[in-house]
């Protein structure tokens, strides 16, 4: 397939200093290195880490100026003179994690999202909230053709990130999972993925549209912390058996479910920490936690494998992200509903407009 015309600007959502607000502008076209391709992004989903880069409340330096972005879905048009493993046209994505050394010991046991020296899209390297971006070949997402491009934007972080957590969780088919924040954009997708993968669901989240939604993705119980008086009882009580959920996967952006997931998991559960509020700590009473022999786990980002099977979900037609698209230069305006708490679903981003 011959080689689009590339132009030699773009424009770009730049932040130049932390805090914000971003800058839509026009920027120049970087050329891919040897072991890289150039996505030309259609859409991109705009996450909660994006946020995060933009107020610099984590601790892990962005670079400045800064693309963010990292579920960039689009198309290859140029690629390095040692890749030849993805052909100009095919369908691509770009992940949080842009590359990896893929020789360190974490690389090699198909940890990578764990490397030494690792590429973050959005935050150490320039992301998908361009029109064109840059990607390491052998970490890019492969997308069938006949999947939107609009549609599996969220999934190359968001779906990825929430199977990546039921994985470790070791929940089986007919067990109960209580998803913390099921009313966001990660919620709303591990909801959907723990019902493809045979788990019953309790949602926790606040409001009634968050309620309606997550019921309408297949959640079997809805437990509103605005509303409870003992959500500890509550969780417990929405279980089948009453003995509380098997795993907790923890989506929230504050600190506070964190410090509650220990009292209602059942003996021998998991609790899969997912969500990253700044400055904020995990704790879970000793006694309890040996007496009950609870597991608590961190869950990063999937590696190459579980990016696969994620994708392979979606094709199938088991996900389907709730999600609006607005233009690319309205992206300040979903950072500022994002910061209030006001967004149910996902947005995705038009890079044309």
């Amino acid at each position: 397939m011959a080689a689009p015309e590339i132009p030699t600007e773009q424009w770009a959502q730049v932040l130049e200093k932390t805090g914000g607000p971003v800058v839509y502008k026009k920027i120049p076209v970087q050329k891919p290195g040897p072991d890289e391709v150039l996505i030309n992004v259609k859409y991109s989903g705009v996450c909660h880490t994006d946020l995060h880069a933009v107020m610099g409340d984590w601790p892990l330096s962005t670079k400045i100026p800064l693309v963010g972005g990292h579920e960039g879905a689009g198309v290859v048009v140029a690629r390095g003179e040692l890749v030849d493993n993805i052909e100009i046209g095919d369908h691509a994505g770009i992940k949080w994690l842009n590359g990896s050394c893929l020789h360190c010991t974490y690389c090699r046991q198909a940890h990578e999202p764990l490397c030494t020296k690792p590429l973050l899209s959005g935050y150490t390297v320039d992301g998908s909230f361009q029109q064109y971006a840059i990607a390491k070949a052998a970490h890019v997402a492969r997308i069938p053709k006949e999947v939107s491009l609009e549609a599996i934007a969220p999934v190359l972080c968001a779906g990825i990130t929430v199977y990546k957590g039921l994985k470790k969780s070791h929940a089986r088919p007919g067990q109960t999972v209580a998803i913390v924040g099921a009313g966001g954009g990660l919620g709303n997708m591990a909801l959907q993925y723990a019902k493809a993968m045979g788990l019953h669901t309790i949602a926790i989240d606040g409001g009634e549209a968050k309620e309606k939604a997550c019921k309408e993705l297949g959640a079997q119980a809805f437990v509103d912390f605005t509303k409870s008086k003992d959500i500890v009882a509550d969780v417990k009580a929405a279980s089948p058996d009453g003995l509380g959920p098997h795993a907790v996967i923890l989506l929230a952006v504050s600190e506070g479910p964190f410090q509650q997931a220990a009292d209602y998991v059942r003996p021998f559960g998991t609790i899969i920490c997912i969500g990253l509020p700044a400055n904020a700590y995990i704790k879970a009473p000793v006694f309890s936690t040996v007496i009950k022999m609870i597991k608590i786990k961190g869950s990063y980002v999937g590696n190459r494998q579980d990016t696969e099977e994620a994708i392979d979900f979606f094709a199938r037609g088991l996900i389907k992200c709730p999600y609006k698209v607005v233009g690319l230069s309205e992206l300040q305006s979903v950072y500022d509903m994002m910061a209030d708490m006001k967004i149910v679903g996902r947005y995705v981003v038009d890079t044309s407009r």
